[in-house]
């Protein structure tokens, strides 16, 4: 997890835990993370099994022990590397509340609990950065949701008062109130037995009722919902290319740093070069023997 930036190392703490940082950030540590949240997934799993309890309970529960002190130890030395800048980063948190949930005793009045171990599967979120993207993209959907969400819900409050008007008076129980209604209209829209249980029976006493069910559904199922796929796969493709960004800023203050270092390096060498005494001329002391002679 990328949390801190990327300025080079002032003070002597920072010093002392470049080599911590170092690690944290490298592709290995992310790596056994990732592993680890795995391996914790199974045994979670393999502990609702009475069988697999029975045989190898001791050894399942010593795992998710060991597991979980992996885990506070991981936090401990992000908060340690990042400091202020870890809890400005929403998926530092996320982990740190994860992990802090499992930590809660699991006994007495908080023996529920017990079974919000299994959220700390959810940490594959945090550590898998195709996830990571995905969710982020979904979460920054949400707001550019509002107008979609504004025109579905406008449709379905004209679709269900019209469904009310037409139909409610022979099919109560599908359309006899708006709540009724928009229910009926509802399940029309996911197209769960909308032919055989609502629309085939409306037909029978209204041939000409297909008109407006197939109209609701175009415009809802089709229309409106693949607005809210066009927005998500929007906000995904956004969100890849400020990570792009993001990356390329990052390689080229790394380029800058070491261009600086090989600047700063090679006035070094020229100033050593400049204070070194220079070599005697022995010309004098041929021309001296020349005239001897």
């Amino acid at each position: 997890m990328d949390v801190a930036s990327n300025e080079r190392p002032s003070s002597g703490l920072e010093r002392r835990l470049a080599p911590l940082k170092a690690l944290i950030e490298s592709r290995t540590w992310e790596q056994v993370v990732t592993a680890l949240i795995v391996i914790n997934a199974i045994t979670l799993g393999l502990e609702t099994s009475a069988t697999m309890m029975s045989r190898f309970g001791p050894v399942l529960l010593v795992i998710d022990q060991l597991i979980l002190v992996a885990f506070v130890v991981e936090i401990i030395a992000r908060m340690a590397v990042y400091r202020l800048a870890f809890w400005r980063d929403p998926w530092s948190i996320f982990d740190f509340s994860i992990v802090a949930i499992a930590l809660v005793p699991a006994t007495g009045s908080f023996s529920v609990l017990r079974a919000l171990r299994v959220l700390r599967v959810l940490r594959l979120i945090s550590s898998v950065k195709s996830i990571r993207r995905v969710v982020t993209g979904l979460l920054n959907a949400i707001p550019s949701m509002g107008a979609v969400i504004g025109l579905l819900a406008l449709v379905f409050y004209v679709s269900s008062v019209m469904a009310t008007k037409l139909y409610g008076a022979d099919f109560p129980q599908l359309f006899g109130t708006i709540g009724t209604s928009a229910f009926s209209l509802f399940q029309v829209m996911t197209l769960e037995g909308w032919a055989a249980e609502i629309v085939r029976p409306v037909m029978e006493t209204y041939p000409w009722a297909w008109l407006f069910f197939i109209g609701f559904i175009l415009i809802t199922s089709f229309a409106v919902l693949n607005l809210f796929i066009g927005i998500i796969v929007d906000s995904m493709q956004r969100e890849h290319e400020a990570e792009q960004m993001v990356d390329r800023i990052r390689s080229e203050a790394t380029l800058e740093a070491l261009l600086a270092e090989i600047r700063l390096l090679r006035k070094d060498m020229q100033g050593a070069t400049a204070r070194q005494p220079a070599a005697a001329d022995p010309q004098p002391e041929l021309k001296l023997r020349a005239d001897s002679a």
